[in-house]
């Protein structure tokens, strides 16, 4: 949140990675002439019925007609953040055998590679190939290798790459067999928005893939899962099928069960069903002029105080006070302002301080600064009778060391720090306690491409820096309401990039938070969906408040698709969430400034 005008901070991600890493590849291989039994065992190598046969990693692979090596179709496959775009495929094959694997390729960077051989797994590769080139590589089997996994992949921030005739040469094995369906389904823990499953495994499984009525929400190798972003109080009906290369077993007996109709020990912190968010300069002027407390209108559910800052970056002391007399003429006295905040919540609003805005920068780097910042803050809570905390830490609040690669276990001091203070704070005050946070999609949608400073560094180690403290605190969690502005563009759930100012980059935005994405592209880390009551949607109030301003008739757009799956555009949401809290603002006195439009909109929106 910014005290004047909109520049822009969305400072990108530092995507560099080395060619060097890519050294470890060999050199294209002479192939040895095939035996008169072998065959070609790769299933639709060439890519004429689609991707039958094949699985590409982030739905990276899509199938076009040129430029075909032969044939009319040929795989093209687009890297994309963390993914480079590998498509596979497990083929049966002999024991202790010879085989061939040969493809086509164009692009740069472009691998071809088999994994599970059971001796030692081969890979070969092009550097750079504007025209048609065949990689081939052999292997031989271990002795009781069954089943290999051929590859081919590109590689992180280059352009799309093609394959084609993909061949496997050698002693064809057992074919796969469909696994049987899998048994014993039974659902374990179920929350306001999750329940837990788990079921006994298939023979010839590789994997499973979990159903909610006739909707397939998740494929996991294991025997259970957690389904999330549930509606709390509902019944659900789940079955599981296995799969392996031959592909998916009927499904499993159909398990029936409830969600709880709590939402963790956060609840709702009293708010309507649909409420409107804005911060209130309280302690600064700017170009809106300043808005007393008494004042704000009606319309507003949560008004969050502008800012709280640190008296330095790493002291964890936060201080708050009104704007002075010679910055705000018309603020109010100390005991006006308590009294208004007391005639708000009398109105069944909630006042909560806001820690950190665009200028001030809390780096809670020792378990001191963290102490302080609990203590700080309760003081400032307390003397103003406040309802809780926001926390919109932004710049340089946040960053993961190096090696901090799993949102699930935080290790970066100023990370564990937080998320412990915040702790603190939510059992000083108990349930009644509201916690929000206006992160940046920088620090949370941006962690679907990357995660700190990556595998390799080179990344900006803010990147995703929020998931860890949003997950951490999930059940003590209010409101989430990132700031859908003021940023760069963003990839989607659909792989595609969504730019700020119309309805298609807050549906895409907010459709990942109420439906969980992997993290840094790895499946096995899935940031799990929020609750839609947890979810409001972050915009400036006019042009002047921040970059990104979107019309009225493009907010309506925005709800009517997430709420109602109308007006969605060419996106498909993952889901319809009626639910959804509603919608945040910087800031109330923009609104103010601009006639009211946004708190108008809202208003009309949802019939207050």
């Amino acid at each position: 949140m910014e005290r004047t005008g909109p520049p822009a901070r969305f400072t990108g991600v530092v995507a560099a990675f080395a060619a060097a890493l890519l050294a470890a590849g060999g050199l294209t291989a002479v192939a040895p002439p095939a035996a008169a039994a072998d065959t070609d065992l790769a299933r639709n190598g060439g890519f004429e019925s689609g991707l039958d046969g094949w699985s590409c990693t982030g739905g990276s692979g899509a199938v076009v007609s040129t430029p075909a090596h032969s044939g009319t179709s040929v795989l093209k496959a687009t890297p994309a953040g963390a993914d480079n775009a590998k498509c596979s495929q497990q083929v049966a094959v002999q024991p202790d055998s010879a085989y061939t694997l040969s493809a086509w390729v164009q692009g740069s960077y472009v691998r071809l590679g088999a994994d599970g051989t059971g001796t030692t797994d081969v890979s070969t590769w092009t550097q750079s190939s504007a025209d048609w080139k065949q990689l081939t590589t052999t292997f031989r089997t271990g002795p009781s290798t069954t089943r290999v996994t051929v590859y081919t992949h590109g590689w992180f921030g280059t352009p799309a790459y093609h394959a084609d005739d993909l061949t496997l040469i050698g002693p064809g094995g057992a074919p796969a067999e469909l696994p049987a369906a899998p048994t014993g389904l039974r659902a374990g823990t179920a929350t306001a928005s999750s329940v837990d499953l788990s079921w006994t495994g298939s023979s010839g499984a590789t994997g499973y893939n979990v159903y909610r009525g006739d909707t397939k929400v998740l494929s996991v190798t294991g025997t259970s899962a957690t389904v999330t972003g549930l509606a709390a109080s509902t019944a659900y009906s789940f079955q599981v099928a296995a799969t392996n290369s031959a592909g998916e077993s009927a499904r499993s007996a159909a398990v029936a069960a409830t969600t709880t109709a709590g939402g963790g020990s956060g609840g709702e912190g009293g708010l309507p069903a649909h409420a409107l968010v804005g911060y209130l300069h309280s302690s600064f002027a700017n170009g809106s002029g300043y808005t007393r407390m008494a004042d704000v209108p009606d319309s507003w559910d949560v008004i969050d105080l502008a800012f709280g800052e640190p008296t330095s970056v790493t002291s964890g002391d936060i201080r708050f006070s009104l704007c002075p007399v010679a910055e705000c003429p018309n603020v109010e006295s100390e005991a006006e302002f308590k009294a208004a905040i007391k005639a708000k919540q009398a109105a069944g609003k909630k006042v909560l301080i806001s820690i950190g805005g665009q200028n001030g920068q809390v780096q809670l780097s020792t378990t001191a600064a963290r102490d302080t910042f609990v203590s700080s803050v309760s003081k400032i809570i307390d003397e103003y009778g406040l309802d809780g905390l926001d926390i919109d830490f932004e710049g340089h609040s946040l960053s993961l060391n190096t090696g901090d690669t799993d949102f699930r276990n935080p290790t970066t001091p100023v990370v564990v720090n937080l998320i412990s203070a915040v702790k603190s704070l939510k059992a000083k005050y108990g349930d009644k306690f509201v916690l929000t946070m206006a992160p940046e999609t920088f620090f949370v949608q941006l962690g679907h491409q990357y995660y700190g400073s990556g595998p390799w560094g080179g990344q900006d180690p803010r990147a995703g820096a929020y998931l860890p403290v949003i997950h951490a605190l999930r059940d003590d969690l209010t409101l989430l309401h990132v700031q859908d502005y003021n940023s760069g563009s963003i990839m989607g759930l659909d792989n595609q990039y969504h730019s700020m100012g119309g309805a298609d980059f807050h549906i895409a935005m907010t459709d990942m938070l109420l439906t969980g994405f992997p993290v840094a592209g790895d499946q096995t880390k899935v940031f799990p969906a929020l609750r839609p009551d947890q979810v409001a949607i972050g915009l400036p109030a006019s042009t002047q408040a921040g970059n990104g301003h979107t019309s009225p008739a493009e907010v309506t757009k925005a709800l009517n698709c997430l709420t109602k799956k109308t007006d969605c555009g060419s996106y498909a949401t993952h889901g319809t969430w009626p639910a959804l809290r509603g919608l945040m603002t910087w800031s109330i006195n923009w609104d103010r400034f601009n006639n009211g439009e946004f708190s108008k909109n809202f208003d009309a929106y949802f019939g207050s």
